[in-house]
This record gives structure tokens, C-alpha cells and sequence, in this order.
């Protein structure tokens, strides 16, 4: 039963949404990536900057007389600092301080002593800070190598001044984000989606029309995964187009067929009767060609049956049961009496316990027709052999001191009308025998023809 076609994706579940979506992701999870030292770099500089501050605000002191300022003087530069208070100590000198008295310090903070991962999780930390801390800043004046400088301050200005930079970098990275995602999207749709659809759109018209040729797709020319995939989809609808119109004409061939052997059956028969009366005549010469011809007529007779047979199958119906492979290889003995020749002889060397889930009338068809196929070429002795392989089936083995198969019929073995052995074949034999080797899924080869004879394997599941 054929299936209704499958309707195109909308775009919002399309491959294009899709990737439109994932690029935006990917590009916003790379700048969270970047985010986290590029925030944690700014909480740096900003503590420099105010260490830096800090020092050239305690450089006053060393321009006044007696190495002191003024209270007001002193608040003034500790406004510009940020500070509570600001101490620098220089090589071999004094150390200088602005600002005699700070609230509670709640956390140090060495920059030279951190790390980078030190440096991070601190800048989270005052990232997700929910009150205001003291901090007592210590490290190396930006300006002097020499000088180190410690300052007490307050981070929420650092607090603000971290998120009003976080705002703007994420401002910039949803920016980013959507320009680069919109040329990925553009260039890989142009790339990849639109022939990706193309193709779609082609599969789909040629599942809705196989005979259409118009829906084959046609080649791009690209040397990419998908300029081999159109190739191969254009080489395999163009198989199929070419199978289906041969197919339908063959049908339309089979059912002219079996009109003409209904009907050659007819006259053959009739044939065939004055055939009889002409064997009763007694001139020597009628007596002398009456059986040739009666051969004759019976081998068209038969012909016209395996035609009409094998045209009108629809595949193998089987009734299994089970079955004693040397009792079915015994009366394909019997069936096979009148078609050997005298002296011929049909051993069969089957174990008697092997035992099969088969449809015995099926399957001695097959044997009927490999021994008649064995016969008819000339052989002597048929052998049939059987054993339980490895892997739970059954190998039965036909083997026949026959001529062998010619090269032509080894070329185009089991395909009807083609590969028989003798003049007058048809070949139909053994391509009954393949299916109903196949319909047991089972299998039947050849194993070797040379001209000491031919053998045949049949494997049977259990």
C-alpha cells in the first residue's frame, strides 16, 4: 500500500530555523567565553587605575615643606582617589600616607599575589556582589615599579562600573551575535539548505510520480558531499524510471503471452492427438519421425505450461510443516522416474533425522526441477547430500556427473528465459527453484560446474 507523501517542514521546524538558531547560540556561548576574562581583565585595570591614583596623590605630600597637607587638601585628593586612605611605600624611604582613619576592611586584595583563576572568581564575586564591602587593595604602583601601594576603598563604584561594562559587552555581543549569525545562515543556506531543499523537493515529486522524468534531479556540477549525493540520486531515479517502464512493458508482454499460450496450448494439443493416430499407422516412415515429432510437441506443451506458470505467480504461497529432508529427497525420486535415463541413478545420502520447517510440495518442486535440469543435460548419477551447519541451517547438496553448464548459461544463471543448459530450455527452473529457496529465506547457489558435473547448494533455516 503506497503511503501519502510527507508534507515540507514549515520554516519554523525547518533545517534553516534550526541552524539560524544554533549559529545565534554558538555565537553568544564564545562571547560568555570571552566575557569572563575580558571582565575579569576590567576589575583589574579599575584597581590599578585607583592604585595609580593613589600614588600620584600621595606624591603632594613630598612638595610640601614639613611632608604634610592641609585636612582639606587631603580629602580633596582622596576624593579624586576614591579612597578612605592611601599608603606608598617607597625603596629606602618613608612610607606616605593620606587619610588617618577607614572603616572595618572586609576583604584584602593583593593584585600581585592572584592568579588568573584567582582573578576570575573574584570578578564574579564582585560581579553578584548584594552589599558594599570595604576592600584593602594592595600591589605594585602602575607607575613605578619600585613603589607598592595599598588603598582602602568601597567597591560598589567597582560593582557599577563592572555591570555598566557588562551591559555594553553584552549589548555588543547580542550585536555580533545576530551579524555573524545572519552571514553564517546566508552563506550555509546559499551552500548547503537551498540544494538540501532542492533535492527534497525532487525526492518527493519523483516518490509522487516515478514515471515523470521531470521530477529526476538534475546535476549540479559541484565536487562537495552534495554534488555526489545529486549524482547518485539522479543515477538512481534514472534506474528506476528505466526499471518501471520495463516492467510495464513486460506486464503488457506477460499478458499478450499468456493470451498466445492459452491459445498455442489449444493447437498443441490438438497436435498432439494426431500425432497419436499417426503413430498407429504402420508406413515405416511415419513410424520412423511420429516420435520425434510427438517429443517435439511435447516439449511446446510443457514450455507453454512453465510460461503461463511463472507468469501468473505472484510470489511463492507456502504451508509449512515439518518435514524429513531424506523421505521429500526419496519421492523427488520418484517423481524424477520417467524423465531419467536408464542406467542414470539418483542416490540420495540425506540423514535420515534431518528434519526442516518447509512447504514440502514448494520445495520438492525445487528438487523435481534441479534433477530434471541434471538429467536432461546428460548426467549419469545425481548424489544428494545434506548436513546441519554452524550456524543452524541446513545444507543440502546436489551434485551431478553431468557435462557442466556452458558459459553462457553460468553467466545468466536464474534469470529466466536466458540460462538454460540444452537446446529447447527455458531457464525457468532454476529461477522457480531461487524463489522458492527465497521465500523459506533460504538461499540457492552455485558451487561449481566443470566438466565432470555441476553442484548446487541449497540452504534451509531450520
Amino acid at each position: 500500500m503506497s503511503l501519502p507523501p510527507m508534507p515540507l517542514p514549515r520554516f519554523t521546524r525547518s533545517l534553516s530555523a534550526r541552524l539560524l538558531v544554533l549559529t545565534i547560540l554558538f555565537v553568544m556561548l564564545a562571547e560568555v567565553l570571552i566575557f569572563t576574562p575580558s571582565i575579569a581583565r576590567f576589575r583589574v585595570t579599575w584597581l590599578e587605575d585607583r592604585l595609580a591614583a593613589g600614588h600620584l596623590a600621595t606624591l603632594s605630600i613630598l612638595a610640601t615643606p614639613d611632608g604634610m597637607v592641609t585636612e582639606s587638601l587631603e580629602r580633596e585628593l582622596l576624593s579624586h582617589v576614591g579612597a578612605y586612605s592611601v599608603d606608598l611605600s617607597l625603596p629606602e624611604r618613608d612610607v606616605y600616607m593620606l587619610g588617618r582613619s577607614s572603616p572595618p576592611i572586609d576583604k584584602e586584595v593583593d593584585l600581585d599575589a592572584r592568579g588568573p583563576l584567582g582573578l576570575i572568581v573574584d570578578a564574579y564575586e564582585t560581579l553578584f556582589m548584594t552589599r558594599n564591602r570595604v576592600l584593602h587593595v594592595t600591589g605594585t604602583s602602575p607607575r613605578d615599579a619600585d613603589a607598592r601601594v595599598e588603598v582602602v576603598i568601597d567597591e560598589a563604584p567597582l560593582c557599577a562600573a563592572m555591570l555598566d561594562y557588562g551591559g555594553r559587552i553584552l549589548g555588543l555581543s547580542i550585536v555580533i551575535s545576530l551579524i555573524t549569525a545572519g552571514l553564517v545562515f546566508v552563506a550555509l543556506r546559499w551552500l548547503m539548505v537551498r540544494p538540501m531543499s532542492r533535492l527534497t523537493e525532487k525526492m518527493v515529486a519523483f516518490r509522487e510520480d516515478p514515471e515523470n522524468a521531470e521530477a529526476i534531479v538534475t546535476p549540479t556540477g559541484r565536487g562537495d558531499e552534495l554534488g555526489v549525493a545529486q549524482r547518485e540520486l539522479h543515477d538512481m531515479q534514472t534506474a528506476v524510471l528505466t526499471a518501471l517502464k520495463q516492467k510495464t512493458r513486460l506486464a503488457a508482454l506477460g499478458t499478450a503471452v499468456t493470451k498466445i499460450n492459452h491459445d498455442l496450448r489449444n493447437i498443441l494439443s490438438t497436435a498432439s492427438l494426431l500425432s497419436e493416430r499417426l503413430a498407429m499407422s504402420e508406413d515405416p516412415a511415419v513410424q520412423r519421425t511420429t516420435p520425434r515429432l510427438i517429443e517435439a510437441l511435447d516439449r511446446a506443451v510443457d514450455l507453454c505450461q512453465q510460461t503461463l506458470t511463472y507468469t501468473k505467480e505472484q510470489g511463492v504461497p507456502l504451508t509449512r510443516s515439518k518435514l524429513g529432508l531424506h523421505e521429500l529427497v526419496a519421492a523427488a525420486e520418484a517423481d524424477l522416474a520417467g524423465l531419467r535415463g536408464e542406467g542414470a541413478r539418483w542416490i540420495n545420502e540425506v540423514p535420515e533425522h534431518l528434519v526442516v520447517q518447509a512447504d514440502r510440495d514448494q520445495l520438492l518442486r525445487a528438487l523435481v526441477n534441479l534433477g530434471r535440469n541434471a538429467f536432461e543435460a546428460g548426467a549419469e548419477t545425481v548424489r544428494v547430500t545434506a548436513e546441519r551447519t554452524p550456524t543452524g541451517t541446513v545444507s543440502l547438496t546436489i551434485a551431478d556427473d553431468g557435462p557442466g553448464l556452458p558459459p553462457r548459461a553460468r553467466e545468466h544463471l536464474f534469470q529466466p528465459f536466458a540460462a538454460s543448459a540444452r537446446p529447447g530450455g527455458t531457464g525457468l527452473g532454476l529461477a522457480i527453484a531461487r524463489e522458492i529457496l527465497a521465500a523459506h529465506r533460504g538461499d540457492l547457489r552455485l558451487v561449481d560446474s566443470t566438466a565432470h558435473g555441476t553442484t548446487f547448494r541449497l540452504e534451509l533455516p531450520l
